[in-house]
């Protein structure tokens, strides 16, 4: 198995690079590789890290995934790259330096056509997407969230139209709900068919893979960004390794792994889906009264908006029965301004007829 300068024979864990530009200044912009070839055939599952570049314990999540010792009892194949993203990275920042725009948003969407030259971040995407298109069984596609952040699992909406039927589509989110089970964090689907499309998803890495392409992916985000969380790294870790395990790739987790493991519950028993919940009403200085993980019911103030000067102005209800998983950076907010990030209930179908898929 061949990737970049990562060649593995039966057996081996290779390491190398793969070249997805040219810089100006000489040389290419190279991603890291790592390919686990087993020596039983087996089916090919990808592991991806920090296309956000400061997502970094999702890139040490990716690395430690890739284990010396994986080899020895893998049937088929893992290709793992632990950073999509090194312009990013170098800055820790969540965008390249290309654009300063999201990276993520820039795989192949068929129904999405523009008549400009491709960017460059549209360039380096597709060229991961053409790496794992035609060989991927599953995409493990690690995250992590805003900076004060419990971890969780993101399930995209799987769609149906001209691209696959309504049964295919309802296979396909049958075998991602048991990948994501398998990982283990508290899953929360992700925004609903009309947001989705507005924020731009389906062109995402997890989207493209997904929507496109008919390959179960998933989002892990594991935390928040900037620091390497290593109760999460161990949980993604173990994540991986038990996806693995789901597709007949392992016989089990090795009991190291399994014990690292802090393990993470949802603190709710109905299903969720993300928000950014509530908005600001009024510009001001925000005091939250939730912090993350708290499960909240509709009507219950979460956050209090003060003046410069700590005189209140506004306290700020839940519409939504939910919990936290996560408050933006800062406390300065303008009107409509997101004050929390939220998994709330979810009453709308994964398998969902969608325009889009034709």
């Amino acid at each position: 198995m061949q990737l970049g300068t990562a060649d593995a024979d039966a057996g081996e864990l290779s390491t190398g690079y793969l070249e997805v530009t040219d810089l100006p200044t000489g040389g290419a912009e190279r991603l890291p590789v790592l390919v686990a070839l087993g020596d039983e055939d087996g089916p090919e599952l990808w592991i991806t890290g920090t296309l956000h570049g400061d997502e970094v314990t999702g890139l040490a999540g990716a690395q430690d995934a890739m284990r010396e010792d994986l080899p020895d009892d893998l049937a088929g194949t893992v290709v793992c790259i632990p950073n999509l993203n090194p312009a990013g990275l170098r800055r820790n920042e969540r965008t390249s330096y290309y654009h300063d725009d999201d990276p993520n948003r820039y795989f192949p969407d068929p129904t999405s056509e523009s008549a400009r030259p491709p960017k460059v971040q549209e360039l380096i995407d597709r060229r991961i997407y053409e790496a794992f298109v035609d060989s991927a069984d599953a995409l493990v596609n690690l995250h992590t969230s805003v900076v004060d952040s419990v971890p969780f699992d993101i399930r995209h909406r799987v769609f149906y139209g001209n691209r696959r039927t309504r049964e295919e589509a309802e296979e396909l989110a049958e075998l991602q709900g048991r990948l994501m089970e398998a990982f283990g964090l508290p899953i929360v689907n992700q925004y609903p068919g009309g947001e989705y499309t507005d924020r731009g998803l389906q062109r995402s890495t997890t989207g493209a893979a997904l929507d496109t392409s008919g390959i179960p992916a998933f989002t892990p985000e594991i935390g928040g960004h900037s620091v390497v969380d290593d109760d999460l790294v161990a949980a993604g870790v173990a994540g991986c390794h038990r996806v693995m395990v789901e597709l007949g790739m392992l016989d089990s987790v090795a009991d190291e792994i399994a014990a690292a493991d802090p393990g993470h519950e949802s603190p709710v028993e109905y299903p969720v889906r993300r928000a950014q919940h509530p908005h600001a009403e009024t510009a001001g200085i925000v005091r939250h009264r939730v912090e993350p993980g708290d499960v909240v019911e509709a009507g219950d103030p979460v956050a209090d908006i003060v003046t410069p000067h700590g005189d209140p102005k506004a306290t700020v209800e839940s519409d939504h029965d939910g919990y936290v998983t996560g408050r933006p950076e800062g406390v300065a907010v303008y009107e409509n301004d997101p004050l929390c990030y939220m998994a709330v209930r979810d009453e709308e179908p994964i398998v969902q007829e969608w325009d889009g898929g034709e």
